[in-house]
C-alpha cells in the first residue's frame, strides 16, 4: 500500500503484529450501509476481536465493532453483525484452503479509504507462541538500542 494512502486509515488492529506472524496480504472492499460508513468516517469502529470466516464460498468479517451513528435513525445495524467482504473467488478459494491448515487464521488488519471507498485489508497469519512473542520483544527492544546509540 502506498504512503498516500496512510492518512486515510480509519482503524488498524494493533495486536495483530504481536499475536500473530503475517504472512500474506489482501485487499477487500466491504458491504456496509450507510450510517456504518459515517460511524467508520468518524472512527467509531474496533478491529481488536475481529477475525474473518468463510461461509458457503463467502467470506465475511466477524466481530468487528462499528459503534451505531449518533445522528442516525431506527435503521442503525447492528454494532457486531457479520459483513460481507467483496473479493475474487480465486482469492477466496486460497483463503479457504488456508482455514483448514492448523494454526492460520485470517485477520482484518486495518480499515482505510482508497478511491472514495472503506477498504479492508486482511492477512492470512499463523499465531505465535508465547516464546515467539518473547523472542519478538527482545528483538524489538535491541533493535531500539541501536538505534539510539546510532543517533548518539
Amino acid at each position: 500500500m502506498s504512503k498516500k494512502n496512510e492518512g486515510n486509515v480509519f482503524a488498524r488492529n494493533k495486536q495483530a503484529g504481536h499475536l500473530y506472524f503475517i504472512e500474506d496480504r489482501y485487499e477487500a472492499g466491504i458491504e456496509l450501509l450507510g450510517t456504518e460508513v459515517k460511524s467508520i468516517r468518524t472512527g467509531e469502529v474496533n478491529l481488536r476481536d475481529a477475525y474473518c470466516d468463510i461461509i458457503n464460498g463467502e467470506i465475511y468479517i466477524v466481530n468487528m465493532h462499528i459503534s451505531p451513528y449518533e445522528q442516525g435513525n431506527i435503521n442503525n445495524a447492528d454494532p457486531l453483525r457479520k459483513r460481507k467482504l467483496l473479493m475474487h473467488k480465486q482469492e477466496i478459494r486460497r483463503l479457504e484452503q488456508v482455514k483448514t491448515i492448523d494454526g492460520y487464521t485470517i485477520i482484518p488488519l486495518k480499515l482505510y479509504l482508497s478511491k472514495g471507498k472503506i477498504k479492508a485489508e486482511i492477512a492470512k497469519c499463523k499465531g505465535k507462541k508465547l516464546w515467539d512473542k518473547r523472542e519478538t520483544m527482545k528483538k524489538r527492544e535491541e533493535d531500539k538500542k541501536i538505534r539510539q546509540a546510532l543517533r548518539y
